[in-house]
């Protein structure tokens, strides 16, 4: 069994307590021993009334010990077993807490960020690489004719494909970027430190892997396409503007004939 630090403290305290009254109980038993010797002569009338004095510490000692182990301990224990429940509970509404806040910052079907976390983490890059002057890429990505897989093969069909199109940009992405769902069948994703070049390379290979997988439904198996909009950030504009930017490329490549990147 495992003692508090109070309780471990209480025991130390009784111990002493208990050490001093046996060497008062010895030493009652050598000063009454004298008194005796003394009682012979008429000469212990003093050392009789000490003896008592003796006595009587000695009782108040074992007393205390009685009153700490039978009074004093129970309540250092109850004291000691709600600290525990009070710990307990408090790591379990912490571990809880930390679960909602993750759940509120993360999209529940495909396991990418959404788009609460998107906007803040936008104004955070935006804001931190302004400083030391260094772009900020962004994607903006829609599936295309997306609602034809939902209406033909079902919702769950539908599910299927996105978590599978979110798993490709998670795994073309780099740990610092953010991919995020935005709504529907629209993602995001936040490249900091990347050139116009750089940017667009990235954007063809996310549109070709995507075109290139395929998702099985039964016997079938269904291929999707996705356009994109792509911009740089111009060290001005705030997120809005920058997002609204990117996002005026995406309609441009469905304009286009989708399945296309437009920066």
């Amino acid at each position: 069994m495992r003692f508090h630090k109070a309780e471990s403290a209480f025991f130390l305290f009784i111990a002493l307590v208990s050490g001093a009254g046996v060497l008062l109980f010895f030493a009652y038993g050598m000063v009454r021993a004298r008194a005796l010797q003394l009682a012979a002569v008429g000469g212990a009338a003093d050392l009789d009334a000490f003896t008592h004095l003796l006595l009587t510490t000695g009782t108040l000692l074992f007393a205390s010990v009685v009153f700490g182990l039978f009074f004093i301990y129970p309540l250092i224990r109850t004291q000691v077993r709600e600290e525990g429940k009070l710990r307990a509970m408090t790591e379990s509404l912490s571990a809880r807490s930390e679960l909602l806040q993750h759940a509120a910052l993360t999209d529940s079907l495909t396991g990418t960020q959404n788009r609460r976390f998107f906007d803040d983490a936008l104004r955070e890059y935006l804001r931190e690489f302004g400083r030391i002057r260094k772009p900020v890429g962004l994607m903006v990505l829609d599936l295309d004719h997306f609602k034809q897989v939902n209406d033909t093969y079902g919702h769950d069909v539908g599910d299927q494909v996105l978590r599978e199109v979110a798993r490709c940009l998670k795994d073309m992405t780099r740990y610092h970027d953010v991919v995020a769902r935005l709504g529907g069948e629209e993602f995001a994703i936040v490249t900091p430190n990347m050139d116009f070049d750089s940017l667009v390379k990235l954007g063809e290979r996310i549109r070709n892997a995507i075109a290139a997988f395929d998702v099985e439904v039964g016997n079938l198996r269904l291929k999707v396409t996705t356009s994109m909009g792509l911009a740089v950030w111009d060290g001005k504009e705030g997120a809005e503007g920058f997002y609204r930017r990117a996002d005026k490329m995406l309609y441009e490549a469905k304009r286009l004939g989708r399945d296309r990147v437009c920066a």
